[in-house]
């Protein structure tokens, strides 16, 4: 783990699924995210608590709920946070336009960058086919993902006793079946469209659990990725950068590597 005992400090922040209340959620990995950064502003996008999850099985150690107090306390400290619910905690849709603890429930936002550009800030899930008309065979899905997810952990408990890093078993397949290749492709563009069609200069999403930044005909496509597997967030930086930090690799390298395209006011990390 690195040492940094002061958190960097950002213009904003911008987390998603977390999926509170499961097995999966990298709880710790994610308190440790939060303790070595903060924001004036924090977006939360989505699927932070697994509504569905905690229905079929109750299950919340107190790393979760260390992950909700962190949160509170950073609203308490003076940062703006913004809650934009997904389809795991679509629940809180009924409560849009509410604030729970400092923090601000609403369907989207429109995030300004410090340079002056537009992006849309919403889960994604509205987008998803899927999702909207065969939540059965969503159900299903998510049931098969929560069991690659327990598989993932057993081989994480044996990469740790050989001295190795965190290292996702099901980030590393998504990648590798072509069906879900093509999805993640229609995903990206979907949302671009919607981009496009409300006038702004980019989209910020997550619901995919696919960490990325990169320009999709003209628009900023961002998705913030996830706390199960791949442990990703991005940030804003005070003269309007972006920058995609990849925490599990991050933790585990005294010196990471930064790269961008030149001029693109991106960069992943």
């Amino acid at each position: 783990m690195l040492d940094e005992p002061e958190p960097r400090r950002f213009r904003a922040l911008f987390l998603s699924d977390f999926h509170l209340g499961t097995k999966g959620c990298q709880a710790e990995m994610l308190l440790e995210f939060l303790r070595a950064h903060d924001a004036d502003t924090i977006y939360l996008v989505g699927d932070i608590v697994d509504g569905w999850r905690l229905k079929q099985t109750w299950y919340w150690p107190q790393s979760h709920n260390d992950v909700v107090q962190k949160l509170l306390r950073k609203a308490r400290k003076g940062a703006r946070i913004f809650y934009v619910p997904g389809n795991h905690d679509e629940f809180l849709r009924k409560y849009c336009g509410s604030h729970f603890g400092g923090i601000e429930v609403l369907e989207s936002v429109i995030h300004e960058t410090a340079d002056g550009r537009r992006f849309l800030v919403i889960h994604g899930d509205v987008f998803d086919m899927v999702v909207r008309h065969a939540r059965w065979l969503a159900l299903l899905g998510d049931w098969a993902y929560e069991t690659a997810l327990i598989l993932n952990a057993h081989l994480n408990v044996l990469r740790r006793r050989l001295g190795l890093s965190y290292w996702s078993l099901s980030a590393w397949a998504k990648l590798r079946v072509k069906n879900a290749v093509n999805f993640i492709g229609r995903f990206e563009e979907t949302l671009s469209a919607e981009a496009r069609k409300q006038r702004v200069d980019g989209v910020i999403c997550g619901h995919i659990h696919h960490a990325t930044m990169h320009d999709m005909a003209g628009v900023a496509y961002v998705n913030t990725g996830d706390w199960v597997e791949s442990c990703t967030a991005v940030v804003e930086h005070h003269d309007g950068r972006f920058e995609l930090i990849r925490w599990a690799e991050r933790r585990s390298m005294t010196k990471p590597a930064r790269e961008a395209p030149a001029g693109s006011g991106l960069r992943a990390a």
